[in-house]
Protein backbone atom coordinates (compact mmCIF):
# COMPACT_ATOMS: atom_id res chain seq x y z
CA UNK A 1 0.00 0.00 0.00
CA UNK A 2 3.08 2.45 0.67
CA UNK A 3 4.36 1.59 -3.01
CA UNK A 4 0.48 2.29 -4.16
CA UNK A 5 0.35 6.05 -2.33
CA UNK A 6 3.72 7.12 -3.44
CA UNK A 7 2.58 6.29 -7.07
CA UNK A 8 -0.33 8.47 -6.45
CA UNK A 9 2.20 11.18 -5.25
CA UNK A 10 4.33 11.02 -8.50
CA UNK A 11 1.56 10.59 -10.94
CA UNK A 12 -0.28 13.64 -9.42
CA UNK A 13 3.07 15.78 -9.05
CA UNK A 14 3.73 14.93 -13.03
CA UNK A 15 -0.29 15.88 -14.13
CA UNK A 16 -0.17 19.12 -11.99
CA UNK A 17 3.04 20.20 -13.57
CA UNK A 18 1.72 19.82 -17.06
CA UNK A 19 -2.05 20.87 -16.32
CA UNK A 20 -2.47 24.32 -18.43
CA UNK A 21 -5.56 25.37 -17.33
CA UNK A 22 -8.27 25.80 -13.99
CA UNK A 23 -10.55 23.29 -15.73
CA UNK A 24 -7.84 20.45 -15.69
CA UNK A 25 -6.63 21.59 -11.88
CA UNK A 26 -10.14 20.47 -11.17
CA UNK A 27 -10.57 17.23 -13.26
CA UNK A 28 -7.06 16.27 -10.99
CA UNK A 29 -8.60 17.14 -8.06
CA UNK A 30 -11.24 14.94 -7.86
CA UNK A 31 -9.53 12.18 -9.49
CA UNK A 32 -7.42 12.24 -6.22
CA UNK A 33 -9.17 13.92 -3.70
CA UNK A 34 -12.12 13.43 -4.68
CA UNK A 35 -14.99 11.27 -2.36
CA UNK A 36 -14.20 8.85 -5.01
CA UNK A 37 -10.69 9.54 -5.87
CA UNK A 38 -7.82 7.31 -5.63
CA UNK A 39 -6.15 8.52 -2.36
CA UNK A 40 -9.33 7.96 -0.82
CA UNK A 41 -9.86 4.92 -1.79
CA UNK A 42 -6.48 3.74 -0.63
CA UNK A 43 -7.33 5.61 2.80
CA UNK A 44 -10.57 3.48 3.21
CA UNK A 45 -8.33 0.39 2.74
CA UNK A 46 -6.50 1.05 5.25
CA UNK A 47 -8.69 -1.30 7.75
CA UNK A 48 -7.06 -4.10 6.19
CA UNK A 49 -3.64 -3.01 7.50
CA UNK A 50 -2.04 -4.56 10.57
CA UNK A 51 -1.43 -2.16 13.63
CA UNK A 52 1.63 -1.80 12.78
CA UNK A 53 1.49 -0.69 9.66
CA UNK A 54 -1.44 1.83 9.65
CA UNK A 55 -0.03 4.35 11.68
CA UNK A 56 3.06 4.53 9.09
CA UNK A 57 0.65 4.15 6.53
CA UNK A 58 -1.89 6.67 7.53
CA UNK A 59 1.15 9.31 8.14
CA UNK A 60 2.31 9.16 4.59
CA UNK A 61 -1.20 9.32 2.81
CA UNK A 62 -1.71 12.66 5.25
CA UNK A 63 1.36 13.78 3.63
CA UNK A 64 0.63 12.77 0.58
CA UNK A 65 -2.62 15.06 0.52
CA UNK A 66 -0.82 17.88 1.72
CA UNK A 67 1.68 17.73 -1.10
CA UNK A 68 -0.82 17.39 -3.61
CA UNK A 69 -3.52 20.68 -1.74
CA UNK A 70 -0.25 22.71 -2.10
CA UNK A 71 0.33 21.81 -5.94
CA UNK A 72 -2.80 22.37 -6.08
CA UNK A 73 -3.06 25.29 -4.53
CA UNK A 74 0.97 26.98 -6.04
CA UNK A 75 -0.73 26.07 -9.44
CA UNK A 76 -4.33 27.59 -8.90
CA UNK A 77 -2.36 30.70 -8.54
CA UNK A 78 -0.30 30.69 -11.28
CA UNK A 79 -2.92 29.58 -13.53
CA UNK A 80 -5.05 32.29 -12.55
CA UNK A 81 -2.43 34.94 -12.98
CA UNK A 82 -1.85 33.81 -16.13
CA UNK A 83 -5.36 33.94 -17.30
CA UNK A 84 -5.51 37.60 -15.73
CA UNK A 85 -2.55 38.71 -17.90
CA UNK A 86 -4.58 37.38 -20.98
CA UNK A 87 -7.24 39.25 -20.17
CA UNK A 88 -5.78 42.11 -19.63
CA UNK A 89 -4.05 41.69 -23.18
CA UNK A 90 -7.65 41.08 -24.87
CA UNK A 91 -9.73 44.06 -22.86
CA UNK A 92 -7.07 46.98 -23.26
CA UNK A 93 -8.56 50.26 -23.11
CA UNK A 94 -7.60 53.24 -25.32
CA UNK A 95 -7.63 56.31 -23.12
CA UNK A 96 -7.11 58.46 -26.21
CA UNK A 97 -11.25 57.92 -27.05
CA UNK A 98 -13.70 60.27 -25.64
CA UNK A 99 -15.68 59.81 -22.71
CA UNK A 100 -19.87 59.17 -23.38
CA UNK A 101 -21.08 62.60 -21.85
CA UNK A 102 -23.65 62.32 -19.07
CA UNK A 103 -26.49 64.98 -19.40
CA UNK A 104 -27.33 66.08 -15.72
CA UNK A 105 -31.01 66.32 -15.21
CA UNK A 106 -33.27 69.39 -14.45
CA UNK A 107 -36.00 70.26 -12.95
CA UNK A 108 -39.34 70.14 -15.11
CA UNK A 109 -40.95 73.66 -15.66
CA UNK A 110 -43.90 72.30 -13.45
CA UNK A 111 -41.51 71.55 -10.44
CA UNK A 112 -39.90 75.55 -11.37
CA UNK A 113 -42.84 77.03 -11.17
CA UNK A 114 -44.88 75.17 -8.22
CA UNK A 115 -41.37 75.77 -6.15
CA UNK A 116 -41.57 79.48 -7.17
CA UNK A 117 -45.59 79.24 -5.40
CA UNK A 118 -44.10 76.99 -2.33
CA UNK A 119 -41.60 79.80 -1.77
CA UNK A 120 -43.38 82.94 -1.82
CA UNK A 121 -46.36 81.75 0.07
CA UNK A 122 -43.85 80.25 2.62
CA UNK A 123 -42.10 83.45 3.33
CA UNK A 124 -45.60 84.76 4.18
CA UNK A 125 -45.75 82.71 6.95
CA UNK A 126 -48.11 79.72 5.31
CA UNK A 127 -47.67 75.80 5.77
CA UNK A 128 -48.13 73.36 3.35
CA UNK A 129 -50.85 71.29 3.78
CA UNK A 130 -51.36 68.00 1.84
CA UNK A 131 -54.54 65.18 1.80
CA UNK A 132 -55.26 62.08 -0.35
CA UNK A 133 -55.97 62.15 -3.77
CA UNK A 134 -58.38 59.41 -3.41
CA UNK A 135 -61.16 61.45 -1.87
CA UNK A 136 -64.80 61.04 -0.10
CA UNK A 137 -67.89 62.92 -2.00
CA UNK A 138 -68.45 64.56 1.28
CA UNK A 139 -65.28 66.42 1.23
CA UNK A 140 -64.95 67.27 -2.57
CA UNK A 141 -68.43 68.49 -2.80
CA UNK A 142 -70.85 68.77 0.29
CA UNK A 143 -68.64 70.09 2.56
CA UNK A 144 -67.28 72.87 0.10
CA UNK A 145 -70.86 73.81 0.02
CA UNK A 146 -72.09 72.05 -2.97
CA UNK A 147 -74.67 69.25 -2.49
CA UNK A 148 -75.71 66.32 -3.83
CA UNK A 149 -77.92 67.69 -7.72
CA UNK A 150 -76.18 70.62 -7.35
CA UNK A 151 -75.83 71.92 -10.96
CA UNK A 152 -72.18 73.09 -9.85
CA UNK A 153 -71.53 69.16 -9.76
CA UNK A 154 -71.79 69.01 -13.79
CA UNK A 155 -69.01 71.65 -14.61
CA UNK A 156 -66.28 69.20 -12.70
CA UNK A 157 -66.70 65.91 -14.85
CA UNK A 158 -65.01 64.10 -11.93
CA UNK A 159 -63.69 60.31 -12.23
CA UNK A 160 -66.07 58.34 -9.59
CA UNK A 161 -65.08 54.89 -7.99
CA UNK A 162 -68.31 54.48 -6.47
CA UNK A 163 -71.17 56.31 -5.51
CA UNK A 164 -68.90 57.77 -2.43
CA UNK A 165 -65.36 57.48 -3.43
CA UNK A 166 -63.52 60.11 -6.20
CA UNK A 167 -60.87 61.16 -7.80
CA UNK A 168 -60.47 64.98 -5.98
CA UNK A 169 -61.72 67.18 -8.59
CA UNK A 170 -59.49 70.29 -7.16
CA UNK A 171 -57.49 70.41 -3.90
CA UNK A 172 -59.94 72.21 -2.13
CA UNK A 173 -60.96 69.08 0.44
CA UNK A 174 -57.93 69.25 2.08
CA UNK A 175 -59.05 72.93 3.45
CA UNK A 176 -61.86 71.04 4.98
CA UNK A 177 -59.91 68.52 6.50
CA UNK A 178 -57.48 70.80 8.01
CA UNK A 179 -59.97 73.23 9.45
CA UNK A 180 -61.65 70.07 11.09
CA UNK A 181 -58.23 69.13 12.81
CA UNK A 182 -56.82 72.32 13.33
CA UNK A 183 -58.78 76.45 14.93
CA UNK A 184 -57.38 79.41 13.84
CA UNK A 185 -55.62 81.46 12.83
CA UNK A 186 -55.03 78.70 9.73
CA UNK A 187 -52.25 79.81 6.90
CA UNK A 188 -51.76 76.95 4.46
CA UNK A 189 -51.56 76.51 0.68
CA UNK A 190 -52.44 72.75 -0.66
CA UNK A 191 -50.38 71.92 -3.63
CA UNK A 192 -51.28 68.47 -5.45
CA UNK A 193 -52.64 67.09 -8.60
CA UNK A 194 -56.41 66.52 -9.23
CA UNK A 195 -58.52 64.65 -11.79
CA UNK A 196 -61.16 65.72 -13.81
CA UNK A 197 -62.94 63.71 -17.28
CA UNK A 198 -61.82 65.86 -19.57
CA UNK A 199 -61.08 65.77 -23.76
CA UNK A 200 -56.87 65.96 -23.95
CA UNK A 201 -55.93 69.03 -26.44
CA UNK A 202 -53.85 72.12 -26.37
CA UNK A 203 -55.54 73.50 -23.04
CA UNK A 204 -56.82 70.54 -21.09
CA UNK A 205 -55.85 67.65 -19.64
CA UNK A 206 -57.56 64.79 -17.20
CA UNK A 207 -54.75 65.02 -14.53
CA UNK A 208 -53.10 68.43 -13.78
CA UNK A 209 -51.60 70.45 -10.74
CA UNK A 210 -53.65 72.71 -8.84
CA UNK A 211 -52.79 75.21 -5.72
CA UNK A 212 -55.14 76.17 -3.15
CA UNK A 213 -54.60 78.69 -0.43
CA UNK A 214 -56.55 79.13 2.73
CA UNK A 215 -56.11 81.88 5.61
CA UNK A 216 -58.93 82.20 8.13
CA UNK A 217 -58.51 84.18 11.40
CA UNK A 218 -60.37 86.94 13.27
CA UNK A 219 -61.70 90.07 10.95
CA UNK A 220 -59.89 88.53 7.84
CA UNK A 221 -61.41 90.73 4.83
CA UNK A 222 -61.40 91.10 0.96
CA UNK A 223 -58.66 93.94 1.75
CA UNK A 224 -56.61 91.25 3.01
CA UNK A 225 -56.77 88.63 -0.15
CA UNK A 226 -56.10 91.93 -2.65
CA UNK A 227 -52.83 92.62 -1.15
CA UNK A 228 -52.06 89.09 -0.97
CA UNK A 229 -52.97 88.25 -4.56
CA UNK A 230 -50.76 91.67 -5.66
CA UNK A 231 -48.13 90.76 -3.93
CA UNK A 232 -47.78 87.35 -5.00
CA UNK A 233 -48.10 88.61 -8.91
CA UNK A 234 -45.23 90.59 -8.34
CA UNK A 235 -43.27 87.65 -7.12
CA UNK A 236 -43.97 85.37 -9.64
CA UNK A 237 -44.50 87.50 -12.43
CA UNK A 238 -42.46 91.42 -11.92
CA UNK A 239 -42.16 93.82 -9.49
CA UNK A 240 -44.48 95.88 -12.09
CA UNK A 241 -47.38 93.09 -12.44
CA UNK A 242 -50.87 94.76 -11.44
CA UNK A 243 -53.97 92.15 -11.05
CA UNK A 244 -57.36 92.78 -11.34
CA UNK A 245 -60.38 91.33 -9.66
CA UNK A 246 -63.34 90.30 -12.03
CA UNK A 247 -67.24 89.62 -10.45
CA UNK A 248 -68.15 85.53 -10.58
CA UNK A 249 -69.49 83.09 -8.56
CA UNK A 250 -67.83 79.90 -6.77
CA UNK A 251 -69.97 77.91 -4.42
CA UNK A 252 -67.82 77.79 -1.74
CA UNK A 253 -66.85 81.45 -1.52
CA UNK A 254 -69.33 84.39 -1.12
CA UNK A 255 -68.37 86.80 -2.91
CA UNK A 256 -65.61 85.42 -5.35
CA UNK A 257 -63.30 86.77 -7.94
CA UNK A 258 -61.55 86.04 -11.07
CA UNK A 259 -57.89 87.49 -10.74
CA UNK A 260 -56.26 88.46 -13.93
CA UNK A 261 -52.64 89.69 -13.82
CA UNK A 262 -51.13 92.17 -16.23
CA UNK A 263 -49.80 90.98 -19.57
CA UNK A 264 -45.70 90.68 -18.28
CA UNK A 265 -45.03 90.99 -22.20
CA UNK A 266 -46.78 93.94 -22.81
CA UNK A 267 -47.47 95.31 -19.58
CA UNK A 268 -50.90 95.69 -20.30
CA UNK A 269 -50.56 97.39 -23.37
CA UNK A 270 -51.83 94.02 -25.59
CA UNK A 271 -49.85 91.98 -27.69
CA UNK A 272 -49.88 88.13 -29.00
CA UNK A 273 -48.88 86.56 -25.68
CA UNK A 274 -52.09 88.16 -23.72
CA UNK A 275 -54.19 88.36 -27.22
CA UNK A 276 -53.93 91.74 -27.13
CA UNK A 277 -55.89 92.22 -23.69
CA UNK A 278 -53.46 93.44 -21.69
CA UNK A 279 -54.88 90.90 -19.16
CA UNK A 280 -54.39 87.42 -18.88
CA UNK A 281 -56.43 85.25 -16.17
CA UNK A 282 -54.25 83.28 -14.03
CA UNK A 283 -56.28 82.52 -10.59
CA UNK A 284 -60.14 82.14 -8.88
CA UNK A 285 -60.82 83.56 -5.10
CA UNK A 286 -63.39 84.90 -2.53
CA UNK A 287 -64.15 85.18 1.11
CA UNK A 288 -64.96 81.77 2.20
CA UNK A 289 -68.38 81.19 2.28
CA UNK A 290 -69.87 80.45 6.00
CA UNK A 291 -71.49 77.10 5.07
CA UNK A 292 -67.80 76.27 4.50
CA UNK A 293 -66.76 77.79 7.52
CA UNK A 294 -69.60 76.16 9.62
CA UNK A 295 -68.78 72.25 7.55
CA UNK A 296 -65.09 72.98 9.13
CA UNK A 297 -66.21 73.42 12.46
CA UNK A 298 -65.37 77.03 12.20
CA UNK A 299 -68.13 79.44 13.81
CA UNK A 300 -68.94 81.98 10.98
CA UNK A 301 -70.20 85.02 13.70
CA UNK A 302 -66.25 84.88 14.70
CA UNK A 303 -63.93 84.26 12.13
CA UNK A 304 -64.19 85.28 8.31
CA UNK A 305 -61.25 83.93 5.55
CA UNK A 306 -60.69 84.32 2.22
CA UNK A 307 -59.45 81.15 -0.41
CA UNK A 308 -57.99 80.98 -4.45
CA UNK A 309 -56.91 78.69 -6.35
CA UNK A 310 -55.17 78.72 -9.49
CA UNK A 311 -53.74 75.85 -12.03
CA UNK A 312 -50.07 75.17 -12.14
CA UNK A 313 -50.37 74.45 -15.32
CA UNK A 314 -51.86 77.20 -16.63
CA UNK A 315 -49.10 79.52 -15.25
CA UNK A 316 -46.29 77.54 -16.19
CA UNK A 317 -47.98 78.04 -20.03
CA UNK A 318 -48.02 81.85 -19.14
CA UNK A 319 -44.90 82.48 -17.50
CA UNK A 320 -42.70 80.66 -20.01
CA UNK A 321 -44.91 81.35 -23.09
CA UNK A 322 -45.98 77.56 -23.95
CA UNK A 323 -48.93 77.24 -26.03
CA UNK A 324 -49.50 73.44 -25.59
CA UNK A 325 -50.44 71.99 -22.58
CA UNK A 326 -49.56 68.36 -23.70
CA UNK A 327 -46.09 69.18 -24.25
CA UNK A 328 -45.60 69.41 -20.38
CA UNK A 329 -46.19 65.37 -20.41
CA UNK A 330 -44.59 64.34 -23.31
CA UNK A 331 -41.25 63.99 -21.94
CA UNK A 332 -39.46 65.15 -25.01
CA UNK A 333 -35.99 66.26 -24.12
CA UNK A 334 -35.90 68.63 -27.11
CA UNK A 335 -38.13 70.70 -25.20
CA UNK A 336 -37.53 70.46 -21.01
CA UNK A 337 -34.46 71.31 -21.66
CA UNK A 338 -35.05 74.72 -22.26
CA UNK A 339 -36.10 75.24 -18.91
Amino acid sequence: MREQLNNIKLEAEKKLNEAGSLAELESIRLQYLGKKGELTAVLRGMGQLTPEERPLTGQLANEIRSFIESMLEEKTKILQEKDRQARLGKETIDVTMPGRRRFLGKKHPLSIVLDEIKEVFIGLGYEIAEGPEVELDYYNFEALNIPAGHPARDTQDTFFINGDILLRSQTSPVQIRVMEKKKPPIKIICPGRVYRSDAVDATHSPIFHQVEGLVVDRGVTMGDLTGTLQLFARRLFGENTRIRLRPHHFQFTEPSAEVDVSCWACGGKGCRICKDAGWIEILGAGMVHPNVLKYGGIDPKEYSGFAFGLGVERVAMCKFNIDDMRLLYENDMRFLRQF
